[in-house]
């Protein structure tokens, strides 16, 4: 109870963190113009300087298109798109500087600043991107090209502030970002508001990144994205992601729908998902990758609607880069979740899907896959209702659910957290292995097809509690749905 009284009060703080009233200042006061092909970097520095030395405000961009490069807020400042005005990124990568990150809009140690307004801000990061492997190419930019595209850190985001507090990012939209599109990392206090994000533009395009951030709140927002939608990181072992709040928003990825990971040093902790959709999504609906160390403990994801999503729910605690300190994952609970799981590609047709990878193997099912040295522990599933097209081909893929099947499994913990990473696993609904206090309470999955499979296979897995579970599949009167090794404790009510 203490813990959520601190948590009401935290959210309570960063609803009432922000000024209300700011003074309004033209954009066209600093001969800044709106003709789509000025570059205005200049003047909308000099504009985003004088307002934060006068006391602070607002700079009100009207209906037309800004061009720009890189700019710097200031704290105290809002930057203001009214409908019909268009922040229009410079396609000349040397118009972008990097502090932290390379970005169009950039700040480090500011207070009270804000994005507001129904205007657009478009990076053109396809262009930006492309125009940038011509000069890799003719050696102007020095670069591996690593997987045939630059680095993310010289590709330009549209919106990166570091170590901020007090920001407002309200009912604007966002588009084409040539890396990821908005990345906030160790801030406090931080509202994000009706906002819509479209950025399908190119390679490693998230949505959001919040990272290592205290006192968030994500809500009525719409993400599209060719990488992870709606994404939490933990890149410092000394910070963590905390007291958050994913409320009403909408997603759809080339990658995973809304995901904790995969940077996860530090950790997170306290953090409501609730009352969101994902749709079409390549990856997992929800995720969570605990694979450097991270501590991840009080999770509460209530009300999820997945529909089309190659898989649904993913809990992974890994050893690829702890340095010594250990992951730990308890006290998540998922409920009140309706999913419907892809036979084929989810994200087919879009701009920039996902890789075809982790063949070959039949669909995946849901898993929460620990360590034999270090079980995630004291989860709940309850209320869900998941969808399979089932039909698991023994002569594609096999892995027999069996002490021997189970053996050639392998821990990969020094790898990547993804669903499909252990290819063919032995079972059509949910996979447990190294687990303990885990709890399914009012859970119906259903197989369309008739699959070799098992619904539900634990290994290693103790103190389990089947409370109202059913399984629906096809020709499969008499079939055992639940297959048990090296587990103990297991309750079937």
């Amino acid at each position: 109870m203490k813990q959520i009284l601190l948590t009401l009060v935290a959210f309570i703080c960063l609803y009432t963190a922000y000024p209300q009233e700011q003074k309004d200042y033209k954009a066209s006061l600093w001969d800044i113009r709106s003709d789509g092909q000025t570059l205005n970097t200049n003047s909308i520095q000099k504009a985003i300087d004088y307002i934060s030395e006068n006391g602070g405000g607002r700079l009100v961009f009207y209906v037309g298109r800004y061009l720009t490069g890189t700019i710097y807020l200031k704290s105290n400042v809002t930057l203001h798109l009214q409908e019909g005005a268009v922040l229009l990124g410079s396609l000349n990568p040397f118009d972008y500087q990097r502090v932290v990150n390379t970005a169009l809009i950039q700040g480090t140690h500011l207070e009270n600043i804000g994005i507001t307004g129904k205007g657009v801000i478009d990076g053109r990061g396809r262009e930006v991107a492309n125009n940038l492997v011509s000069l890799i190419h003719n050696g102007v930019v020095n670069d591996p090209l690593r997987l045939d595209r630059p680095a993310e850190g010289i590709r330009p985001m549209i919106i990166c502030f570091r170590e901020c507090s007090n920001i407002l990012i309200e009912g604007v939209n966002i588009t084409n970002a040539a890396s990821w599109v908005q990345t906030y990392d160790q801030c406090k206090n931080l509202r994000i508001n009706n906002i819509t994000v479209r950025s399908n533009a190119y390679w490693n395009n998230d949505g959001l990144d919040i990272v290592d951030c205290e006192n968030v709140t994500v809500t009525n927002s719409f993400f599209d994205a060719s990488d992870d939608a709606i994404c939490l990181k933990s890149h410092d072992p000394n910070f963590m992601c905390k007291n958050i709040l994913i409320r009403d928003n909408v997603a759809r990825s080339g990658a995973n729908g809304i995901k904790f990971g995969t940077a996860s040093r530090g950790g997170f902790v306290n953090i409501k998902v609730i009352n969101n959709k994902v749709y079409n999504t390549f990856r997992s609906a929800f995720t969570i990758g605990a694979v450097d160390g991270a501590t991840v403990e009080n999770i509460v994801v209530d009300s999820l609607e997945a529909i089309n999503t190659g898989n649904v729910i993913y809990l992974r605690v890994g050893d690829r880069n702890s340095q010594g300190k250990k992951a730990s994952m308890k006290n998540v609970t998922i409920s009140n979740v309706y999913a419907e799981v892809s036979a084929g590609k989810p994200d087919a047709g879009y701009e920039y899907e996902g890789p075809v990878e982790d063949l070959p193997r039949n669909v995946s099912p849901s898993s929460i896959a620990g360590l034999s040295d270090n079980l995630i522990s004291d989860i709940t599933l309850k209320n869900i209702t998941i969808v399979y097209p089932g039909g698991g081909d023994p002569n594609y893929a096999k892995c027999e659910a069996s002490p021997e099947g189970l053996a050639t499994i392998p821990k990969m913990e020094k790898s990547y957290p993804e669903f499909s990473q252990f290819k063919e696993l032995p079972a059509w609904a949910f996979f447990v292995r190294h687990a303990k206090n885990i709890t399914f309470e009012n859970v119906k999955v259903t197989a369309k097809k008739t699959d070799y499979r098992p619904a539900v296979v634990l290994d290693n897995t103790h103190n389990i509690l089947f409370n109202g579970v059913t399984f629906v599949e096809p020709a499969a009167e008499g079939k055992e749905q639940v297959y048990t090794h090296r587990s103990s404790g297991i309750t079937v009510k």
